[in-house]
């Protein structure tokens, strides 16, 4: 532990030279609602948005005389290597999925420079992971993982490092979000048993959880990209050798829409812009509140690469979540003032966010999708009990994901 330490602390005085630490800012919002001091360690402010160019950086100055590393990722990964390459002047090639979005591969390029080249190759993850490590082999090039690599977590480690510097302590409790284990293996084996941790995964990525539950690493059956910077489909084996002794009860999963809920809030009220994967620390609070109250709380918002492109995505994700929008399949009789009764049921605070005629089920009736918002889930209760009163037919589809995925 104190060798791990030393090495961490070390690492850190090293990435001085390259970048400044990233804030640990005390925010009066979270503290104010959950009854605790609570910090975010805000690795969405470093150069490249997020924690990643740590352990890119901490593996290539361990290895002077290697020109050539290769890697495979489609987001944080990838720019932290290529922000690496052009520091250390070295080459690196990227393999990024054919499917990746032109922002991601343009922050990339535009991180690396003339240091990098990248290549888009499959059409999933693990085809671009494959065709990654065939080419290092090749090439004699340097395969660097985004976290099953002991240099990575050690790189990764210096969160906790800088968190001990600036807090001055260690802190009571920290959040930390999970994807392949790299940076909270780093951080939970740095504070040990001084401080207390959480760890945050999605819901359609928990691999930590799964391996927990099953005493080794495994493979998810399917992997939900949304969380893209958390959504791993098999936890490192290095980094749950330091995971596994977590109780599983301290793995917490979360539904992707829930964590939508977090990067609007935290964009509207405090103005911070946070991926989905960089939300997760800070939404977890809510789980914890009660063990955490009047203590120092550290949750680490681990990224901001976030396409604004997605915000509408995300905004009704967090709406259906929060019940404040629903959609439903309403039958509605085809006669002269049938639209015009259903209108006058709407209460003040319901908007129409979506209306459209899908079919005639029958000669005197038509389905129609309609999408509603309003101010509060209780106006529902209302609006449902006055169309029922009505004589109204209606499905409330919002959380049907078979029949949603086809006409919402």
């Amino acid at each position: 532990m104190t060798d791990f330490r030393d090495k961490a602390r070390a690492a850190t005085q090293e990435m001085r030279a390259v970048f400044d630490p990233t804030p640990l800012q005390l925010n009066a919002h979270l503290s104010e609602r959950f009854g605790a001091d609570i910090w975010l360690k805000r690795e969405d402010l470093s150069p490249v948005r997020s924690y990643k160019l740590r352990g890119a950086f901490n593996a290539m100055r361990k290895l002077p005389d290697q020109k050539l590393f290769v890697c495979a990722s489609a987001g944080n990964h990838a720019q932290g290597v290529a922000y690496m390459c052009k520091h250390f002047s070295v080459h690196g090639v990227i393999f990024m999925p054919v499917t990746t979005p032109q922002q991601k591969i343009q922050k990339t390029r535009m991180f690396g420079g003339d240091q990098v080249e990248i290549i888009l190759t499959g059409d999933y993850f693990d085809d671009t992971l494959a065709s990654a490590q065939a080419y290092a082999a090749d090439k004699g090039g340097h395969f660097l993982s985004p976290f099953d690599d002991p240099d990575v977590i050690e790189g990764q480690a210096s969160v906790a490092v800088e968190i001990e510097e600036q807090l001055g302590r260690a802190p009571d409790y920290i959040v930390l979000p999970v994807g392949g284990g790299g940076m909270s293996s780093g951080v939970a084996t740095y504070f040990g048993d001084r401080t207390y941790p959480f760890f945050v995964e999605p819901k359609g990525g928990a691999c930590l959880r799964a391996a927990l539950a099953a005493g080794h690493p495994v493979q998810l059956e399917k992997v939900d990209t949304f969380v893209d910077g958390a959504a791993v489909g098999r936890i490192g084996e290095r980094t749950f050798e330091l995971l596994k002794n977590t109780p599983i009860r301290d793995a917490l999963v979360l539904s992707e829409d829930r964590i939508c809920t977090t990067i609007i809030e935290m964009l509207n009220v405090e103005g911070i812009v946070l991926e989905p994967a960089g939300a997760l620390a800070i939404e977890a609070l809510g789980d914890i509140a009660r063990q955490v109250r009047g203590k120092t709380v550290v949750a680490v918002t681990s990224g901001g690469n976030f396409d604004f492109e997605r915000l509408p995505e995300v905004k009704e994700r967090a709406q259906r979540y929060s019940g404040t929008k629903k959609y439903f399949i309403l039958r509605l009789p085809q006669r002269p003032g049938a639209l015009k009764e259903f209108l006058n049921i709407l209460g003040p605070d319901d908007d129409i966010a979506r209306f459209e005629y899908l079919k005639k089920s029958a000669r005197n009736f038509g389905s129609v999708l309609i999408g509603i918002e309003t101010s509060a889930p209780e106006n529902f209760d209302r609006l449902f009990a006055h169309l029922d009163d009505a004589g109204f037919t209606y499905t409330d589809i919002t959380n049907d994901e078979t029949v949603a995925q086809f006409v919402i």
